[in-house]
């Protein structure tokens, strides 16, 4: 299928895949806005080591899913964000991890999840995309205008982390748009419009990576560490959670402990379309599994972009087959930013995860919040970026 307009996938040049409406303005009601004044009071629980005790003692009990579908799309994501917080305090916001979700949180997680088609826990899309606001409506989206909406501990690094990634994502949002010009032009073999098209996402590359060149000033790899990845993880392939967590009163589960994956920045959809875009290609191993699997918790309509600019760019191919200097060197400069990004996220992990020296229940310095080995992970994708400069 050929590549549609971006809102068709619920994106947009300017943003990007951050959600396009105001998520600062929506407005919950009933028992989901006690939940959301509940969630909004995590900085305050989660230091009390009773979070448990005070997530089950205010938090609604009645039945809390079957009002899900009445929610509009806006206010179905805003109490995915807040539920999916909830959820990962419970689990990992005291000592040892318990191998039950309470009903009052499994329930409505579910439904959410089951609404919004993602997975039940913290996805990307409720860390990032869905969990930020403008300070000044009329102001650009990056990081002088931005706050983040939902905390865990909050604190100017908690904050930093997330809207590094949000300025991020808006700033992709052309070159998300520039990839239904690049593959009409290379149908309509238009190699100058190609070349002129990847020299303006030069540019777009550039800004993205030094808004990544900026996480050290405000986000401390040991406060990162310590106070911001505890809360983030999942329970697949996590050491503290070896058979998941039993999701209490869902039916379909039939009380078995469910495993998912905890949220990481691999979840964001800008990689995998520039790999998708650039005709990039992963050696099928374990790792390349893991990637695989990354792909259903990501937005069902960002699954599709993917997918669909897998399915039509044969953008590779053309440069090779065109063999002109000037437009070859326009698809290196894109693979090679690409390969700086992951180069820089590979340093990152490094320094905020890897040579940290303490290890507590489920935040391992050896596997990722996702439940990889992140380093090899980072390391071989990022080295078979590099492998497709022409």
């Amino acid at each position: 299928m050929p590549i549609q307009d971006l809102s068709e996938y619920d994106m947009s040049p300017e943003r990007g895949y951050l959600c396009r409406h105001n998520a600062g303005a929506v407005q919950l009601s009933g028992d989901f806005a006690v939940a959301r004044d509940v969630a909004m009071r995590l900085p305050d629980f989660l230091p009390t080591n009773r979070v448990r005790h005070l997530l089950t003692k205010h938090l609604p009990d009645g039945d809390i899913a079957a009002q899900v579908e009445d929610l509009s799309d806006a206010e179905a994501r805003m109490a995915m964000v807040h539920y999916s917080f909830m959820v990962q305090s419970y689990v990992w916001g005291e000592s040892e991890a318990p191998t039950v979700l309470p009903r009052s949180l499994a329930q409505p997680m579910v439904a959410l999840a089951d609404r919004l088609g993602q997975q039940p826990l913290l996805p990307y899309s409720g860390y990032v995309l869905d969990n930020w606001t403008m300070i000044d409506p009329d102001g650009p989206i990056d990081l002088s205008n931005v706050a983040m909406i939902q905390n865990f501990l909050a604190g100017q690094d908690e904050a930093w982390f997330v809207l590094v990634h949000v300025a991020i994502e808006a700033r992709a949002g052309q070159a998300l748009a520039a990839m239904k010009r690049i593959t009409e032009a290379v149908a309509n073999d238009d190699s100058a419009s190609v070349q002129a098209e990847l020299e303006a996402m030069a540019t777009v590359w550039a800004d993205i990576n030094a808004i990544f060149d900026r996480m050290r000033e405000r986000c401390d790899p040991y406060v990162y560490f310590e106070r911001v990845r505890p809360y983030i993880h999942g329970w697949k392939d996590n050491p503290a959670l070896p058979q998941g967590i039993i999701y209490e009163g869902v039916e379909r589960y039939r009380g078995e402990a469910q495993a998912f994956r905890g949220q990481t920045g691999s979840q964001s959809s800008i990689v995998p379309a520039m790999d998708a875009l650039l005709c990039i290609g992963h050696a099928a191993d374990p790792l390349k599994a893991y990637l695989d699997q990354l792909h259903i918790y990501r937005p069902p309509s960002h699954r599709r972009f993917i997918d669909d600019v897998r399915a039509t760019s044969t953008l590779r191919g053309f440069v090779k087959t065109v063999g002109h200097a000037g437009l070859t060197d326009a698809y290196n400069t894109i693979v090679q930013a690409v390969s700086d990004f992951r180069t820089r996220h590979l340093e990152y992990a490094a320094s905020y995860i890897n040579k940290q020296q303490r290890n507590a229940s489920g935040n391992d310095t050896e596997v990722g919040t996702g439940g990889t080995p992140f380093m090899r992970y980072l390391k071989k994708h990022r080295d078979e970026t590099k492998a497709n400069l022409i």
